[in-house]
């Protein structure tokens, strides 16, 4: 079974609460992971995406970094899944 993509996000972020909410209506799976207060998730997304903004996903080794809706639309698209 494969691991689930990473959601990596910040509370309050309204680009991450757009973020979970489309996914959620799209029935799209996620590990959200908070980095505010996590240094050591916060290091995760930074060494994966070379950024601190959120949301970072990393889906099977594919970083889409600082996005929105409109970003990741095609990036789910490229995967297949909407």
């Amino acid at each position: 079974m494969k691991s689930l993509p990473v959601l990596y996000i910040k509370p309050g972020c309204p680009w991450c609460v757009e973020v979970v909410d489309f996914l959620s209506k799209k029935a799209i799976e996620v590990e959200a992971v908070i980095v505010s207060g996590n240094p050591e998730a916060m290091r995760k997304m930074i060494d994966l995406s070379g950024q601190s903004k959120a949301p970072t996903m990393n889906w099977d080794g594919e970083v889409l970094a600082d996005f929105g809706v409109d970003e990741l639309i095609p990036f789910l698209k490229d995967k297949g899944v909407v």
